[in-house]
């Protein structure tokens, strides 16, 4: 019987698991909820109960190889989760260590981002590549980079954070990390929100958004909006993609990849956000880089791509 590995991907309010095969086959999923569990051993307690029935369904822990864990600011050198502002535990959590003990195999843990490019070189476009920047445009941005084949860690285990890079000096502040103008204050479906508030104030330029209530004015609606041709809301994808291709053109410099793989909800624009995107990141090139680096979009289910992502950690496990 073939080997299995578990993945395990922890967000601020939900927990994803799943028992995955070796061409990327979710066989099992479910998810939780990681809020309401004051103490991390009551969270692992749980997910320990619903992982559970699926590892008796396959056969038993003896068909597991593994269990891979995605997590923010999840550190791959120590097994530790280190003052995640989204989690509700605080400080430094050693969670790998707790779920070896509590599952009885061997667990190994990085943070959300990072977790996602292993999954697209495992299982997604990035296959066989050796150099590429998997970014995630969810309500943060998040950054995997791969050089020479191998994922970036940096000497602590918390490199590749491209989210929270300056983009534009002295730019919009960042409620989370109290520093201005990152690239994830503005190409996060968060930032597009900002954006769009921004240019109504802006002037009184008629725009379709102006007829939705500011609490509800999110990245979903400027697209809407922008489908059915409002200027104003295309004007924001042009200033996101505008941004977003300033800081990728920073860091193909950097890595000099063979793609740029784009994944998460603000992908679902399509065109609207990858045109001004690409167009932006050649301006900014110096002639040695132009028109060499493609931008994908990953096509990676993104319902199974955080299961996946963590999962393909543990392939890796000795």
């Amino acid at each position: 019987m073939d080997t299995l590995v578990i993945g395990i991907d922890i967000g601020g309010t939900g927990t994803k698991f799943g028992i995955v095969d070796r061409n990327g086959n979710v066989l099992f999923s479910s998810e939780m909820s990681t809020r309401g569990y004051d103490e991390v051993a009551d969270y692992i307690e749980t997910l320990y109960n619903n992982l559970l029935p699926f590892i008796e369904q396959i056969g038993g822990k003896g068909r597991i190889k593994g269990i891979g864990v995605g997590a923010p600011n999840g550190n791959y050198y120590t097994g530790t989760v280190e003052y995640a502002p989204n989690l509700p535990w605080k400080g430094i959590i050693p969670l790998a260590k707790m779920m070896q003990d509590k599952f009885g195999l061997p667990v190994v843990l990085t943070n959300d981002a990072n977790a996602a490019a292993i999954g697209e070189m495992t299982y997604g476009c990035a296959k066989g590549m050796q150099d590429f920047i998997m970014i995630t445009l969810g309500t943060g941005v998040g950054s995997g980079i791969v050089a020479n084949g191998k994922l970036i860690y940096g000497h602590d285990g918390f490199a590749g954070e491209l989210g929270h890079t300056v983009t534009i000096p002295d730019g919009r502040y960042h409620p989370g990390t109290g520093k201005k103008g990152s690239l994830e204050s503005y190409a996060s479906a968060t930032g597009v929100k900002y954006t769009a508030i921004e240019f109504l104030d802006r002037d009184d330029t008629p725009s379709l958004l102006r007829d939705i209530p500011r609490e509800q004015l999110d990245s979903k609606a400027v697209f809407d909006a922008a489908m059915q041709g409002d200027a104003l809301a295309k004007e924001v994808f042009e200033f996101t993609g505008k941004v977003l291709g300033m800081a990728l053109a920073n860091a193909v410099m950097f890595s000099s990849p063979e793609a740029i793989v784009l994944f998460g909800g603000l992908t679902k624009a399509g065109e609207l956000i990858l045109k001004p995107t690409k167009e932006h990141m050649e301006a900014n090139l110096i002639q040695i880089f132009q028109n060499k680096v493609k931008i994908l979009v990953s096509h990676l289910k993104e319902s199974d791509a955080a299961i996946l992502g963590a999962s393909a950690l543990a392939w890796e496990l000795q």
